[in-house]
């Protein structure tokens, strides 16, 4: 009898690839990761984990690779672990259907990429969202703006990770972000098409969905304008049960727009004085550490339940307890080369932390870039409360030392902690 396999498309490195191998070994699956460069996972080699090298961008190529397989194993399932790529989902989906096997709907999540299609079908399903215009040229962004009124948010149409977005409150920003987008520094995979949108301000709040159905809300802070670098979430957000219900309504209501509704779906929003909009809906699993924080505060292991989907088994989103979890975001302020960075282990061994995890190593280069690239790790915590895990997660971040000399420097500056030169934000 062939032994039952789970395909794994490659996402970001800093993805759930890790909890995706680790859950397939639980439910009796034999994980097979896909990927254009295998060594940038350890867990591969750590693990014991098949890996293939081939281009994930080439789906042909990945056709013709997992028909290989079959002839070998009994192909239960094909998923990715996309963290902050779209483009993984779509090329699953079209993997899926191939081969006949559950999957989303590539088309829609196609349709969905792309900010400004998915603001026009919103839009027509009558979700409430911020006034926004699409803008080809440095021009078109003036005009724009002009009509929508400062400040606004420019975003390329098509992206992730808050790369290259940037709010702009003044004439001055505009026109330097305008210079960023349309100069040179970003990388177009085709003719620029920018998103120019009113800033919504507000809290903010992402809805976890499996399906169709709203597992929960999350509460997220950022670190200081203009770029929306993520400093850190909780969950469940601290909301009355109408506020719960509203934001659960317009995700309804936004997977109905986009023809989405099969796998993990995350949708932001901003909770503004007009009441909650969306800003953003990711048609896939959230990057870590999103799935950590449902698992600690309900018990739902949302990787487990989505491959129990992709595999045609029943999936379970009961939940078996109540607790508080957030993650912090380590983040420094400057520029340079990490010299040091210690004390993880005692910040890890902190009671109530359920995970330290740093994304990088000394002597490493640290290039800010104004997006989730420029987190150097994480803390997550869990208690019973909100005011406890908060107390938990300074507590261990706190700890956590490190030093970075700056770009054209040769002397480092004074080892930060919290508050100081590099903080941990």
């Amino acid at each position: 009898m062939k032994k039952r396999a789970l395909i794994l498309i490659e996402g970001h490195p800093r993805g759930n690839g890790l909890q995706y191998v680790v859950a397939a070994q639980r439910l009796g699956l034999h994980s097979i990761t896909l990927s254009t460069d295998p060594t940038q996972y350890d867990y591969l080699a750590t693990e014991n984990c098949e890996a293939i090298h081939i281009d994930t961008n080439n789906l042909d190529a990945l056709i013709r690779e997992c028909s290989r397989l079959s002839a070998t194993y009994d192909i239960a399932g094909i998923t990715g672990f996309a963290g902050v790529d779209e483009s993984v989902s779509a090329t699953v989906g079209k993997l899926c259907q191939h081969f006949d096997l559950p999957g989303p709907n590539p088309a829609a999540i196609e349709r969905c990429s792309d900010k400004f299609t998915q603001r026009q079908l919103l839009a027509e399903g009558g979700v409430p969202m911020p006034a926004y215009r699409l803008a080809a040229n440095a021009v078109d962004i003036e005009s724009s703006a002009a009509e929508i009124g400062l400040p606004v948010v420019l975003k390329p149409a098509i992206g992730s990770g808050s790369s290259s977005v940037r709010l702009c409150r003044n004439a001055d920003e505009l026109a330097e972000h305008t210079t960023h987008l349309l100069g040179g520094k970003h990388i177009w995979q085709s003719s620029p098409r920018i998103l120019v949108e009113e800033f919504a301000q507000g809290p903010h709040y992402g809805a976890y969905i499996m399906g169709d159905e709203v597992i929960g809300i999350s509460a997220a802070d950022f670190g200081a304008p203009p770029h929306f670098v993520f400093r850190e979430f909780t969950f469940p957000a601290a909301l009355a049960d109408d506020e719960h219900e509203r934001i659960a309504d317009i995700s309804r209501k936004c997977l109905r727009a986009l023809g989405l509704g099969w796998g993990p779906t995350g949708i932001e929003f901003r909770w503004t004085k007009l009441g909650p909009v969306v800003i953003e809906v990711n048609p896939r699993m959230a990057g870590a550490p999103d799935p950590q924080l449902l698992r600690l505060a309900c018990g739902i292991d949302l990787i487990t339940e989505h491959i129990k989907l992709v595999v045609g088994e029943e999936w379970d989103l009961c939940r078996r307890h109540s607790q508080t979890a957030a993650a912090r975001f380590l983040v420094p302020d400057h520029d340079g080369v990490l010299d040091w960075i210690d004390n993880d282990s005692l910040a890890a061994a902190v009671p109530g932390v359920a995970e330290v995890k740093l994304y990088v190593k000394p002597k490493t280069p640290v290039v800010r870039k104004g997006d989730y690239r420029d987190a150097i790790g994480h803390v997550i915590a869990s208690s019973p409360s909100l005011a406890q895990t908060e107390a938990i997660i300074q507590r261990a971040v706190d700890l956590i030392r490190w030093s970075i000399t700056p770009a054209n420097s040769h002397t480092p500056l004074p080892p930060s902690t919290t508050g100081t030169s590099s903080s941990a934000v």
